[in-house]
């Protein structure tokens, strides 16, 4: 058998007792006003007043699309640093040979210009 909850008692102790004074009513009235506050609190919705999310289910074509996405963008990444790479490397090369173009045409115009 369960034991009766502290309202239970409590009503059970108004009822019992037989002078019908002031005290008595506003004891009912209390164990009435607690009996509501308790089936509201047990019907109310959460404080925060929104709902948790639902569990999303995984979406594998989804990530299969950011996936080769980013595969895709990692290579053109690749490819883009190389022809960098490539082209800095020529540019330098182009400077080697001009620099050293303008060495020998200066050292073949003072030899020129002494005589």
């Amino acid at each position: 058998m369960t034991e009766p909850s502290p309202l239970d008692k409590a009503e059970a102790a108004v009822t019992e007792a037989s002078v019908n004074t002031a005290a008595v009513q506003v004891a009912m009235a209390a164990v009435e006003l607690a009996k509501l506050v308790s089936a509201q609190q047990q019907a109310a919705p959460p404080a925060c007043g929104h709902q948790a999310p639902q569990q999303a289910q995984f979406n594998t074509r989804k990530w299969l699309t950011i996936s080769g996405l980013a595969i895709v963008g990692g290579c053109v990444a690749c490819f883009l640093a190389m022809a960098f790479a490539v082209a800095a490397v020529a540019v330098a090369i182009c400077a080697t040979c001009a620099t050293a173009c303008l060495i020998v045409l200066r050292s073949m115009w003072r030899d020129l210009t002494n005589r």
